[in-house]
Formats: C-alpha cells, structure tokens, sequence
C-alpha cells in the first residue's frame, strides 16, 4: 500500500515531490551520488557534502596507514529497509550492502589499490573501478550516510502533508560531517505498522545510472583503443578495397573487448592509470546525460494517464469555492499543482516556513533546483537572489491588493532570497497590479510574479497540448512587463 493511500492524501505521484513507495515492496529505484553532485539545490549540496566528507575521510585515514580505523567506518552501514527502494523481491530487506557487504567492499577497495594509484577521487568512482560494487550497493551506502538529510526530509513532507511522526524515535546511523563521525540520536520519524519510513526526493533517484563501467568502456575506453589499433596497424585492423579505389580501414569494439578483456574491473584500473584524461572526458561528459525521472517514469501503476490527469486537476481547481472554509483545500490543491508544472526545477516544497523567529510566516517554500531557464536565469543573469522560492496562496473571493504584495516582499532577504508568486483567484486588471509589482521591484524589495486559476488551467492545457516547458514563457512575459516599466 502506498504512502499516498495509508494518509488519505488523495494526490498521485506527480502532485508529490517524494517518492511515493509502496512500504509492501521495494521500487527498483537507486540513489545516485553522480546525480546528486550536480544538483545545486541547498538540500543536495548539503547531501552531496556529507558523502564527501565520508568518503574523504575514509581516503585520508587509508592514505595516513590507518587502515583498521578507515575499515571501522563500514560497519556501521546497515541494510536500509526504511526507504523501500532496490531491488529486493517480495517485502522490503535491503539486497544491497549490509554490515558484512560493506566490510567486503573496503576489503575490495583494498585489493583493487584503485586509492593508492588515485582512480576513486569520488565515492561514484567505486562502482567503475572497484570489483563487486555495483549501483544498489552505493546507493545503500549513500542511503546510510544521509541518512540524518532524508529524515528531515521526511519531517517537512509529513508536516506538509499532515502526516502523523512518531516522536523518540532511533534515527539508525548517519555520517555526521562537523565532527566527521557515525551518529545515532533520537527524533521524530514517520512509523508505519511498527515499521519506520524514510520518503526519499523523486528528483534524485534513478532507475538506472549513466555512471557505469559498461558505459566508460564502451564509448569512451574502446573509442580510443580503436583508434590506437589503427594507429599502429595492429592484427585487429579489416582492411577492404572499395569500388572508388580507396580503402576502408576499421577495428571492431567486439574484437578489442574479446582480445583485451576491457569491461573487466581490472581492465578498466590498468587503463586508466595509463590513460586518466579518457577517464576525465567520461565523467564530465557524463553530466550532460543525467537527467531526473520525468512523471510519466515514476508513475509506474498510474491509474490515469496524463491528459485524464490533466483534466481531473482543471475540474477540482474549478470546483473550489472562494473563501476562508475553503482555503485548506485550494491551498492543498495548488500545491499539486504546482509540482506537476515546476518540477523538476522546484523541488522540496516546505509549508509555513518560519522565519524572523517566528515572528513571520509563508506559505510556501520551494528549493530552486533549476539549472537552466527561467528559474535558473533569476539569480545567473538577473541578479536576483533565489535560493528559495516563496509561494503566497491567497482563496480570497475579492482580489489581492497592495496588503498581500507588501506581506510577500516582506519576507525577502538576500540570503533567503528576493523573489516569489503571489497565487491568488482572479485579478480584473493584471496590467494594474504588474505596475504595483513593478514598484515593489524598483524599490528594490523584490520580485513579485502574480499567477492566477486562469494561468494554471492555460498551462494545463498546454501540457496536455504536449507543448514542453509552458511556464517559461508565461513567466518571462510577466517579468518582462514587470521590469521593464
């Protein structure tokens, strides 16, 4: 039974940003630390941190001798049932790494010598050079050691979905990086059935990764050995005379994979100590392949497909009464919304965020996880601050007015950041309240970008319209007019 269907939530998959697992059976879904180094959103760069701390001290301690000590530093990886992802068959039991699994894997970093020859600068480089480590084993492993990150997580998603935590609860271990040590303390978790629940980012999981060996050696190891073997004309190179008198000169991948063994580990070690630019081409090309799951990949036993879904979000939209009663509800209802038109470029929705010591509240946070277009564009060549981004949701059944834009910009600050969307019903006069938009701005208290029922039913459609991306220009046009006035 899903997360979705034991709290009543009453939204799919696309409507919520974490996964929503079936705590019956695992998801064939893997965290990827590749994925999650390029991400540059403020929960991921704080995961990302972690692991590297992890992994730099275990390197450190191994580089300095002290091997028994770097080894010390696996046992504490468990089996992580809580998050019901891998690839185990029936109820969730963790197949990947357990305390044994992993002491294995420090064993086999240790006969591969892939540190000592400088192969594994990232905890990523492990499934490519180190023997009997593939992608379920480090994403159990990384599981572990965010473990502290992903329970946070969980608690904003529970308290933005009312969902019940249990308190005093045992976290289990988490690599805690400002002491550079494993941690285990006591807190407020999601327990199911006894059982206890870890929601992990749908941004950040994957069902397969870019960042294998497989992948290294087929497009980057045996492009260039076929151009070595030509080079030197080895016993590999076909030669065959063409009609036009020229001739063709070729090596097969197939002929040099079978001669030299090159998707074995050890292959792969040899190579890139001889070879470690190949190695660098591979892991920066790499970055322009990851992407995160879209919805129609993560809604694996959807019950409507996207347009009916389209059409169900429109209808209830439609159907929500203006007014204070009825605020909960369209609240509850934008929020949906706006994660099936934004992500994945806003990710881990936070509601009622306190700020100035509780003095101030608001709405909505999202974490800026853009790395292209208009979100992105914000801070890179806009000089806006936009770490985060604040959503107001207003179920008034008469416009908003200056009140609402000074309580939004008011929650601005360089280092939260300076802009947000004012979601509101209806206004009459658009072009009057982008001028008072376009106040706020040119004092410099912020950017303000009004949406109302109108433009999301607009974008709907255009999505059901498979038109890619229509909120970039949506927005672009109302940032436009607000800046340029």
């Amino acid at each position: 039974m899903k997360i979705s269907e034991i709290f009543n939530l009453e939204k799919s998959q696309r409507e919520l940003d974490f996964v929503d697992i079936d705590i019956e059976t695992d998801l064939p879904l893997f965290l990827d630390p590749y994925n999650l180094s390029l991400k540059v959103d403020a929960w991921s760069i704080d995961a990302h941190r972690t692991i590297q701390s992890f992994f730099h001290n275990v390197i450190d301690l191994y580089k300095a001798g002290r091997r028994v000590e770097a080894k010390q530093l696996f046992v504490n990886l468990s089996e992580p049932n809580e998050t019901c992802l891998g690839v185990s068959n029936g109820k969730p039991r963790g197949r990947g790494v357990g305390t044994n699994e992993a002491v294995e894997i420090f064993d086999n970093i240790t006969s591969s010598q892939a540190i000592e020859h400088g192969l594994v600068g990232h905890l990523e480089d492990m499934v490519i050079f180190v023997d009997n480590v593939g992608k379920d084993k480090i994403s159990d492993l990384i599981t572990n050691v965010i473990r502290k990150q992903l329970i946070e997580y969980t608690q904003t998603q529970c308290k933005l979905h009312g969902i019940p935590l249990t308190k005093e609860v045992p976290s289990g271990y988490f690599w805690d990086s400002s002491v550079r040590k494993w941690n285990n303390i006591h807190t407020e978790m999601l327990v199911v059935e006894e059982k206890k629940i870890i929601l992990v980012p749908k941004s950040i999981v994957t069902f397969s990764y870019k960042y294998t060996p497989e992948r290294y050696c087929q497009h980057f190891v045996l492009n260039f050995l076929q151009n070595e073997h030509i080079r030197i004309n080895s016993s590999l190179v076909q030669r065959k005379k063409l009609k036009n008198g020229t001739e063709k000169v070729w090596v097969t991948k197939k002929d040099i994979a079978e001669a030299d063994k090159t998707f074995r580990k050890e292959y792969l070690r040899e190579f890139t100590k001889q070879h470690p630019d190949i190695f660098e081409n591979f892991r920066s090309s790499t970055k322009h392949e990851v992407e995160p799951l879209t919805h129609d990949q993560l809604e694996i036993d959807d019950t409507f497909d996207e347009i009916e879904f389209i059409d169900i979000l429109i209808d209830r939209l439609n159907k929500i009464p203006t007014g204070a009663k009825a605020a909960g509800e369209y609240h509850r209802h934008i929020l949906g919304i706006m994660e099936f038109i934004f992500y994945p470029n806003l990710t881990r929705p936070i509601i009622e965020q306190e700020i100035h010591q509780g003095r101030k509240r608001i709405d909505i946070s999202f974490d800026n996880s853009a790395t292209s277009g208009f979100f992105n564009q914000l801070h890179a060549t806009k000089d806006i601050p936009s770490q985060f981004i604040f959503v107001e949701v207003k179920n008034y059944s008469s416009e908003v007015s200056n009140p609402e834009l000074d309580q939004l910009s008011g929650r601005f600050s360089p280092n939260r950041g300076k802009f947000g969307i004012l979601v509101c019903r209806r206004i009459d006069n658009m072009e009057k309240f982008l001028e008072r938009c376009a106040d706020t701005y040119h004092d410099q208290r912020g950017l303000v970008i009004p949406l109302v029922d109108e433009d999301f039913v607009y974008l709907l459609n255009e999505m059901k319209n498979e038109v890619k991306h229509p909120e970039e220009g949506l927005l672009s046009e109302r940032l436009r007019k607000i800046v340029m006035r």
